[in-house]
């Protein structure tokens, strides 16, 4: 008898799609292949995607260093800020004592101190003042050097401020009185 041959089936054809194959190209470009790599891998750690925890740490590390660096810089200008602002009112109070003295009375050398409030003291020296260490001769007004320190104590420390400005009064002769 003869052969019977067998019939061969029909291929079927297995439609794809072009999302299919689109994606399997990327995961096959994407986790290197155990055949492609030079050492013995396994499967389940090629796949394996995030941070390692030696990461995470050196990253909180970073973190903790540039923000502990922030936070000096941060209050190292906020006493700078408060450092300037009592120069500033120091300043203020020192302004206010020059301009009113000897306005309503006649300039005198000598040294006066007092305090303006809690915070802030002072101390004003009056000394008779000409170029070159001469008077002027046949003047009537002569020139007063005054020199105001302020004082005053921030943090601990005592802090001081000078101030100096000439003013023009009478002959020490006299007193200070105008002729």
């Amino acid at each position: 008898m003869g052969r019977l041959r067998r019939a061969a089936r029909p291929a079927v054809a297995v439609r794809r799609s072009v999302n299919d194959e689109r994606r399997e190209a990327a995961n096959a470009s994407a986790v290197p292949q155990p055949a492609d790599l030079p050492f013995p891998v396994c499967r389940s750690r090629l796949r394996q995607r995030g941070f390692s925890l030696l990461e995470v740490v050196a990253a909180v590390l970073l973190l903790a260093i540039t923000f502990t660096a922030l936070m000096k810089v941060a209050g190292s200008a906020l006493n700078l800020t408060a450092s300037a602002a009592e120069r500033s009112q120091a300043a203020m109070w020192a302004r206010s004592l020059l301009d009113s003295a000897f306005v309503l009375e006649p300039v005198r050398p000598g040294s006066r101190s007092g305090r303006f409030d809690k915070q802030f003291s002072w101390q004003l020296d009056v000394t008779p003042w000409a170029i070159a260490g001469k008077p002027m001769p046949g003047s009537p007004l002569r020139a007063y050097q005054l020199d105001l320190a302020v004082r005053w104590s921030s943090g601990g420390h005592r802090r001081e401020a000078h101030f100096t400005t000439l003013r023009l009064g009478g002959p020490a002769d006299q007193g200070g009185a105008p002729p």
